[in-house]
């Protein structure tokens, strides 16, 4: 009889030459078990995702309700269903300002394909303008605004009209002209590894698009809903794109992604021609249910006040010999080791030892911590003492 992993290589679609292959049997809280009862501490949060952690009760609680209720009923936007109504004003009440209207998708790639759309669509152009060493999503509209042409261009052709700048350097923001539909930046640049905006480079690109009539779009899917210790990283770094794209820890551990603006901008897509832009399963009542139940714990368990205070307990314990630098927005972390050859070491130390972290598309020097936010100064410090000892281990095989 096959084993439950030569099942997975022969029968289900891989990504890589090199699956992590981490048979999970189940998950709670901070934890992560493997079918043979090994646990492990969750320093990844599935890519930001986890946010509260593995089965929050309130979230699973929603869930259950709401699968004795309906599940799909009708495409997006044709039935008038509780669970979304509820999310969105929810989320629109921290939101504020000019954010009256959110339209959901299932992925955080789907919410770059409609802001791209919607640039288009309220501008009448079509130059698009993205950063180097981006990351956007894997379709082919967001792997067009990839900058690396080692990973696209086995894709060619994609979209025309894709033009780079800079991440931080503010004399590329005059690359931004009146024939520009939208400029998509993630407010911090995560695959790069984890680099933080320099807050005028952002309010320049604002006033840039204001300017010329192109619309400002933040890509917040990673970090959003409290993962910079802000509840959105717009609020953080002083600025109001007209857009903001979400996802990824928005559901709880569930799939949902949103675009979120004006009731002007998003209205765009509904005519001429009429449905512009249309979806099966965004805005899944599961979902949005579990999206309320995540948004509400955030704001009742007073979660994102506490993301900077553990933010700064991880960097102080992260000091070691071979650690170049932690960059960090809040609980969005990665530590560049000094040298390449030390990261592999680290990263599979570390995951033998129980604890999960991973690496970065661009970044080969460094590797990404990011808890839930809920991590406790007791799980902190056992983190924290099972990487140094990686970066012991590390040091050592190099020394000998």
């Amino acid at each position: 009889m096959p084993s439950l992993r030569q099942l997975y290589l022969s029968n289900v679609g891989q990504t890589s030459e090199l699956p992590l292959l981490l048979e999970v049997d189940h998950a709670n809280g901070m934890y992560i078990f493997d079918r043979d009862g090994k646990k492990y501490l969750d320093l990844n949060s599935g890519i930001s995702v986890s946010s509260l952690g593995h089965c929050h009760p309130k979230v699973v609680s929603a869930l259950k309700s709401q699968s004795e209720k309906y599940l799909h009923t009708m495409v997006y936007g044709e039935h008038v269903q509780s669970p979304q109504v509820k999310f969105a004003e929810l989320l629109l009440r921290q939101l504020k300002n000019k954010y009256e209207s959110v339209y959901y998708l299932m992925s955080g790639t789907e919410a770059v394909e409609l802001g791209m759309k919607i640039a288009k669509k309220a501008t009448n152009r079509y130059e698009l303008i993205s950063c180097t060493n981006a990351y956007h999503g894997s379709t082919q509209g967001a792997e067009a605004l990839r900058s690396d042409l080692d990973y696209k261009s086995a894709y060619h052709p994609l979209l025309p009209g894709i033009n780079h700048m800079k991440f931080n350097h503010l004399e590329d923001v005059n690359l931004i002209t009146e024939g520009t539909a939208g400029v998509i930046i993630e407010a911090v640049q995560a695959e790069a590894g984890v680099i933080p905006p320099d807050i005028m480079f952002l309010i320049a690109v604002q006033k840039r698009c204001e300017e010329v009539g192109a619309l400002f779009i933040l890509d917040e899917i990673q970090t959003g809903f409290g993962r910079t210790g802000h509840l959105f990283a717009h609020q953080k770094y002083g600025v109001s794109p007209d857009l903001i794209l979400i996802g990824k820890s928005m559901g709880g551990g569930m799939p949902i992604a949103g675009v979120v603006g004006s009731k002007a901008l998003m209205n765009t897509i509904i005519k001429n021609p009429a449905l512009g832009h249309i979806t099966t399963f965004g805005g899944h009542p599961m979902s949005c249910a579990a999206a309320h139940a995540s948004l509400q714990a955030l704001l009742d368990e007073n979660v994102v006040n506490q993301v900077s205070n553990k933010e700064a307990m991880m960097k102080d314990l992260l000091q070691h010999n071979i650690i170049k630098e932690v960059r960090s927005s809040g609980l969005m972390m990665a530590v560049e080791l000094t040298k390449r050859k030390y990261l592999k070491h680290v990263v599979n130390h570390t995951i033998e030892n129980g604890a999960l972290i991973d690496y970065f598309l661009f970044n080969d020097r460094s590797f990404r911590v990011a808890p839930p936010l809920i991590i406790t100064e007791k799980q902190i410090k056992e983190g924290c003492d099972i990487l140094l000892a990686s970066m012991d281990y590390a040091e050592a095989k190099y020394e000998k």
